[in-house]
């Protein structure tokens, strides 16, 4: 069973080197994206896991880089998933992962960016390992988030996967040809960067919409952090900050901050059809986002904020 790969010793007197994972138990092409630095077990189903957080990036860190996005700790959570079914569960690593539910609730009081990276402690417990023909074929787990001992977000995933033959099968023939997916298309105009908390145009995901509270969602599959590796469909990710997006947009409130999302995945979002981004109800500080293509609810996000 394999064990920490925290840190790797270095020549005596030269203390230790921190390392990241290896790219392919994470799901990411580019290391600058990896955000986990090893793992340990501390029970029959529970997992220690480390992590750093860069000082500086397009869109998990603010604009101004004073504080860390609540969906950087949804991408270090995510991560955290992928890791274990690969190096716990034995998982091949040409499996393909379909999310199904994230679940993230954030301190961001505790998640400023201080004078080095932040190398969170991510604790993780397995509820459940749903097998199929024997064989690991899902996993939901709950995590605890701590920065210096403190508690920081608690996050809820779970996750299926299946080998390639049966995934090319479940896609209808979608991932035949994930090169010419990827190509650059026209995307509608955007909104106002501020409007939606981005520093940059290129990051933001809504189209102005009619009526009121609904946006066309804009998916660049040149964008180097949502496309880090070719997909055949619009990614989770990409779909959480939509629904991020959409939240400010609809409460206009720059002192609000998103701080939690709970999110279910019902099905695949499609390149070749428009999806819809629409506020559903609104409650308090509290948003229920969905994402529609044609009369289907591809996913449905709650937005939770806080002040700023």
């Amino acid at each position: 069973m394999p064990q920490s790969r925290q840190s790797t010793q270095a020549p005596a007197g030269s203390g230790t080197l921190t390392a990241t994972v290896p790219r392919e138990f994470v799901h990411r092409a580019a290391v600058a994206e990896i955000l986990l630095t090893g793992w340990t077990r501390t029970g029959a189903d529970r997992f220690t896991m480390t992590a750093q957080w860069p000082r500086a990036h397009q869109l998990h860190v603010s604009p101004d880089r004073s504080a860390y996005e609540p969906l950087l700790v949804a991408e270090t959570v995510r991560q955290c998933g992928a890791l274990l079914a690969h190096a716990v569960y034995q998982v091949p690593l040409g499996h393909q992962f379909v999310l199904r539910e994230l679940w993230v609730d954030t301190h961001p009081e505790h998640l400023a960016v201080g004078a080095a990276p932040a190398e969170p402690v991510v604790d993780i417990t397995v509820a459940e390992v749903r097998r199929r023909a024997g064989r690991p074929a899902a996993l939901r787990y709950d995590s605890v988030v701590r920065l210096g001992g403190e508690r920081v977000a608690t996050g809820r995933i779970a996750v299926t996967w299946t080998n390639e033959s049966v995934y090319r099968r479940l896609r209808g023939g979608r991932t035949a040809d994930v090169g010419a997916l990827r190509l650059p298309r026209p995307l509608p105009p955007p909104l106002p960067a501020e409007a939606v908390g981005r520093a940059l145009r290129a990051d933001v995901l809504l189209s102005p919409g009619v009526p009121p509270g609904r946006w066309q969602l804009r998916v660049d599959t040149a964008h180097p952090v949502f496309f880090d590796h070719p997909l055949d469909h619009i990614p989770g990710m990409l779909l959480l900050e939509a629904a991020r997006q959409a939240a400010l947009a609809h409460t206009g409130e720059e002192r609000r901050v998103p701080a939690s999302f709970h999110a279910t995945f019902h099905q695949f979002a499609e390149f070749d059809r428009p999806v819809w981004m629409e506020v559903s109800e609104a409650v308090g500080t509290d948003v229920q986002v969905v994402a529609l293509q044609g009369e289907s609810v591809a996913f449905e996000c709650r937005v939770g904020a806080v002040a700023g």
